[in-house]
């Protein structure tokens, strides 16, 4: 009975992997505000918000000088089942997040071929919290991640000539990270478990300061034809700093005991990424834009360290690059209001051979349908609202993984509004 528990403990403890949180695109939102989501995130080509001066800061010139101020409530549905393994389903009770966005641009002195704006807006962050459920026979499991990622995008865009605007922003950014995640077993077999086999608690949370560059670019081929490109460089991060004391760190699963108290760091960048666009005004007041973006996170979530007094402790999530294909739909009513619909599509940066190695990290959705609307008030004031949907999907933990059968499940709905006002 010892020996079988003990093979149990160790098998377990190769799904041991400390993750992060999520959004939707990989750990990315698929737009920033009501505008942008209300499109699926096709808008470089379209931008129609102050939000653009984080996805294409040309369209700062493009959308007249203005103020948004948009609210999310984003509602993901997030589970692990553990059933192949002979254990059981584990669901996360956090279910809502608020994300804010706020941005603005006004002219530069008396030029009307250039402006100025920027804003704070918050481009992803989410979390977990798993209750102790049974993982295998005789071990209990747990978890939770909360991240929280805000930028900064002083921005600064010009009417190069009669059809050819040019933007760029500097992108200050900042996160804050906690996670925890422990294996306990059942020694006297009472359905609790009450030994710690292995932990990784960095639920103190660390912050860190980070910066980048976006650059974009906006191009009329003609009345009806938009193009657009943007490119933003990858976000470098000073170290996140945990105190941890004696055994927060605790392999012993392994044969590697608890860790030393002191300080830890992890080294957590994110991504540079590249977006081209198409808007097509096909008739006076009915648009199609379409947009295909790349992001890179083979380079930034394939492997991780966190290091301190008690060694390296490696982390492979294993992440895949991921491209991103948009479609988005415009139709003006009136002068007053106007309606949107679109689609977003990306492939899952986590596939089979890593599921097990990312339970507290499934950002494995990959449809997503969008609508929403906007209103003017008077000559000034307008608001806008959007309401995504984002199927559930799963992805299994391949044969010849540690845990083959595992399954991580996610789906996702937001809505949001926006507040917009023109000088």
């Amino acid at each position: 009975m010892k020996r079988k528990r003990c093979i149990s403990i160790i098998v377990a403890g190769a799904l041991f992997f400390p993750a992060y949180a999520f959004a939707t695109n990989g750990y990315q939102l698929i737009g920033i505000g009501s505008y942008q989501k209300s499109l699926a995130g096709a808008i470089t080509a379209l931008p129609g918000s102050n939000m653009t001066a984080v996805t294409n800061p040309a369209g700062m010139m493009r959308i007249g000088h203005r103020a948004d101020f948009s609210m999310e409530a984003f509602m993901p549905e997030r589970s692990n089942d553990f059933t192949a393994i002979g254990g059981g389903r584990a669901e996360s009770s956090s279910e809502i997040y608020g994300i804010p966005a706020i941005g603005w641009n006004g002219p530069v002195g008396s030029r009307d071929d250039m402006v100025f704006g920027g804003g704070m807006y918050g481009t992803s962050g989410m979390g977990v919290d798993y209750s102790s459920t049974l993982m295998q026979p005789s071990v209990y499991w747990d978890g939770y991640s909360s991240i929280a990622f805000w930028q900064m995008a002083p921005s600064l865009a010009w009417q190069a000539a009669e059809k050819l605007s040019l933007g760029a922003s500097i992108n200050i950014d900042f996160q804050q990270v906690a996670f925890q995640q422990r294996m306990l077993a059942d020694t006297n077999g009472d359905g609790q478990g009450d030994m710690v086999v292995n932990n990784f608690d960095l639920s103190r949370g660390a912050s860190a300061f980070g910066f980048g560059l976006s650059l974009g670019i906006l191009y009329d081929v003609n009345e009806m034809v938009t193009i657009g490109a943007a490119y933003k460089s990858k976000q470098f991060f000073t170290d996140l700093e945990y105190q941890l004391a004696y055994g927060d760190i605790d392999m012993s699963a392994f044969g590697g005991g608890p860790l030393p108290a002191g300080t830890y760091k992890l080294d957590l960048d994110f991504p540079q990424q590249a977006a081209v666009g198409i808007a097509v005004h096909a008739t006076e007041n009915f648009t199609v834009a379409a947009d295909v973006k790349w992001i890179n996170w083979s380079d930034t979530m394939d492997t991780l360290a966190v290091s301190g007094p008690g060694g390296n402790t490696a982390m492979d999530p294993g992440w895949d690059d991921q491209v991103v294909f948009a479609i988005g739909l415009a139709y003006k009513v009136n002068d007053r209001f106007n309606l949107r619909a679109g689609f977003n599509y990306g492939e899952s940066p986590i596939d089979t051979a890593n599921a097990a190695s990312n339970m507290l990290l499934p950002a494995v959705v990959e449809t997503h349908y969008t609508v929403g609307a906007d209103y003017s008030l008077d000559d000034h004031w307008d608001i806008g609202f959007h309401y995504m949907y984002v199927p559930e999907n799963t992805v299994t933990a391949g044969p010849a993984t540690s845990a083959p059968g595992v399954r991580i499940s996610l789906s996702e709905q937001s809505f949001g509004m926006n507040l917009g006002y023109r000088f």
